[in-house]
């Protein structure tokens, strides 16, 4: 579990494809403070440490983490930065709202506008997601827990604030991006619910 509030930005140092993809991310985090086991959501997907070194871990990604995120349109390689969390521990802040880090799909940045000091980022959503998401409702993309300003069938709009594009990747974000996406765990139910009402 965690909160889409991100506490530090990782580098990926290396891709390797094995059974599984192997990748190594660098961290300013203790890593004599992580457990071998420990999720860490990787740009909003909650992986598991398998190995861990002075300032870097490594994870395994499935096949299927790879196909059903951004992973598998090419958003990651050597090099490229990406969004970290550590899982949320009893009695933390919860300063965002309830992510599982399982990504549900792949949405797609289509307009970035400035507006002030902050940036008005539009999204497409899949098809199937749309219907999840509210104004002023919740998603985590890229493991962020961001407010939903406006929805237009499948395009949703968020505001990034100076702060937050500073403190993650947001900052270097692209019209093309391709985005992980969360839905807020409390739609997916609400929706379940009334798909029996």
């Amino acid at each position: 579990m965690f909160t889409g509030i991100i506490t530090d930005v990782g580098r990926i140092a290396r891709m390797e494809q094995r059974g599984d993809l192997r990748v190594r991310i660098e961290t300013r985090y203790d890593t004599k403070g992580i457990d071998i086991g420990a999720s860490i959501a990787c740009d909003g997907c909650c992986l598991t440490v398998v190995a861990l070194g002075p300032d870097w871990f490594d994870v395994d990604v499935s096949a299927e983490s790879v196909a059903k995120t951004a992973l598998g349109r090419g958003a990651w390689a050597e090099g490229k930065r990406v969004n970290l969390e550590r899982a949320l521990k009893v009695g933390d802040e919860l300063g965002g709202h309830i992510v599982s880090g399982h990504v549900d799909g792949v949405a797609e940045v289509i307009a970035m506008t400035d507006e002030g000091d902050s940036t008005r980022v539009t999204f497409r959503a899949p098809e199937a997601l749309a219907r999840f998401i509210a104004p002023k409702g919740s998603v985590a993309l890229n493991g962020t827990s961001l407010t939903v300003n406006d929805v237009a069938g499948r395009e949703f709009g968020v505001n990034l604030i100076p702060h937050t594009q500073a403190v993650t990747t947001w900052g270097e974000t692209r019209v093309g991006d391709p985005i992980n996406l969360e839905i807020d765990t409390l739609a997916r139910y609400v929706a379940r619910l009334t798909d029996y009402a």
